[in-house]
């Protein structure tokens, strides 16, 4: 008798939602936009350097309408006030795993996909609520990315913008293949193809399943068991008909690479980012630079893992492999850079918990030699190139999403200062405000 009630009451709410939907949709249709103006001490140009004071950022929906002299009056619209703070375009991270936390090796498999994307729901909070407003997420089990990313769109769950690639692909046995189950249980990762007619295939696949765009895994890797970091995977002729594949469909391609053959490889088939390049040579940097391929370096990861050794609890196949990686991944990255190498700032968000994004810049600025300028720029108008959104995200500019965040003091002078966002909007909705 409970069932039946139970299941008349659900038909009675599904009937009530359907009806009530249109009605909802037409209020909500006529409306104009709400207006917001942010009055701000000072506004960053990221492009340029320069910092405007006394400036309001007039929002219209979810888009920045204007940017000017805060004397300007916008009737009937909401003011947020910042009259002590520095405003700059909401930050991007070319490199993240929402759905994985800090565990590694034989811990994983106690993990289901469900759960998986429930961890990135909260992980996408804590990343939206630092400051970073965009991620490209390169990896997840069962498309739980995706999953994500459109729960986020649909206003379920907070997050940022999410340009996600569901599973990667590898190769059989290589660093994106589930390497930790022995074979009785017929393990095999969702992205793995061998050969060149499987690799198109899987790159339709999973752009059937929703991919904005495709990852690769070029060469070992330091969390998986059994490969080498500087070992190649895929062949030249796997990887140029992946590439060939993803940008007929509009997709781009990001490669994991260590290895420095891995590296030149990729870049030669066209992939539109290279992720880490930790142990890059002379030949392989030229390679991205003479391509115009973006590097995403991710080195704050080395620093956390060093510091953190005991709650990190590596396995000890992966220990040693993050040894190796650490002892070159900096100057392989600084050679880079001086060599005109384009930069994008990514994270591998997951080795170490997210929040902790904007580290990165600071290692940039550290150990690089790049301004405190130049960093920014990697998490802005650079990351905002390498996912093909310079119309949309980067800068405060009219047109462009209103993704906005402040912090106290100057970023141009301190760079870390952006490890503490005390203000963060999204689309025009205020997630964060410190300052009230």
């Amino acid at each position: 008798m409970k069932n039946r009630v139970r299941a008349v009451l659900f038909v009675l709410v599904a009937m009530i939602c359907l009806c009530a939907g249109p009605v909802l949709a037409q209020s909500a249709e006529g409306q104009a936009p709400r207006r917001i103006v942010i009055r701000a001490g000072h506004v960053l140009d990221v492009r340029t350097g320069k910092t405007a004071s006394d400036q309001a950022i007039v929002v219209e929906g979810e888009k920045i309408v204007s940017v000017g002299p805060a004397s300007a009056q916008s009737a009937g619209a909401t003011t947020i006030d910042l009259p002590n703070a520095t405003v700059l375009p909401g930050l991007i991270d070319a490199h993240t795993h929402l759905t994985f936390n800090p565990r590694f090796g034989y811990d994983t498999l106690a993990i289901s996909i469900p759960r998986e994307a429930l961890i990135g729901a909260h992980n996408a909070r804590t990343t939206l609520e630092a400051g970073i407003t965009t991620v490209r997420n390169v990896g997840a089990r069962g498309y739980s990315d995706i999953a994500l990313r459109d729960a986020i769109n649909a206003g379920d769950v907070p997050g940022p913008r999410i340009v996600a690639s569901g599973p990667a692909l590898g190769i059989t046995g290589g660093h994106c293949d589930n390497d930790l189950l022995p074979f009785e249980y017929h393990a095999v990762g969702d992205g793995v193809a061998d050969g060149v007619e499987a690799v198109q295939h899987k790159v339709r696949e999973v752009i059937k399943y929703g991919a904005d765009v495709i990852k690769i895994c070029a060469t070992g890797g330091v969390l998986s068991k059994g490969d080498d970091p500087n070992a190649s995977q895929f062949t030249m002729e796997e990887m140029k008909a992946i590439v060939a594949e993803a940008h007929r469909l509009g997709r781009k391609v990001a490669a994991h690479a260590h290895g420095a053959q891995g590296v030149a490889w990729a870049s030669e088939a066209g992939v539109d980012s290279v992720e880490h390049g930790h142990l890059m040579d002379d030949n392989s940097v030229a390679t991205l630079k003479k391509n115009g391929t973006y590097l995403v370096p991710t080195l704050y990861l080395m620093d956390w893992q060093r510091e953190n050794a005991a709650k990190a609890n590596l396995p000890e196949f992966a220990r040693q492999k993050m040894e190796m990686v650490s002892g070159k991944g900096v100057a392989a990255a600084k050679k880079a850079f001086q060599s005109g190498v384009k930069i994008g700032m990514g994270t591998d968000a997951a080795v170490y918990p997210h929040g902790l994004n904007a580290h990165e810049l600071g290692v940039y600025v550290n150990k690089l030699g790049m301004t405190p300028l130049q960093a920014i720029q990697t998490a802005t108008i650079n990351d905002a190139d390498l996912l093909g959104w310079s119309d949309k995200v980067g800068t405060i500019e009219p047109g462009k999403w209103a993704d906005i965040i402040a912090v106290d003091g100057d970023p141009l002078r301190d760079v870390t200062i952006l490890q503490h966002v005390k203000f963060v909007m999204k689309g025009g909705n205020v997630v964060k405000n410190e300052y009230k």
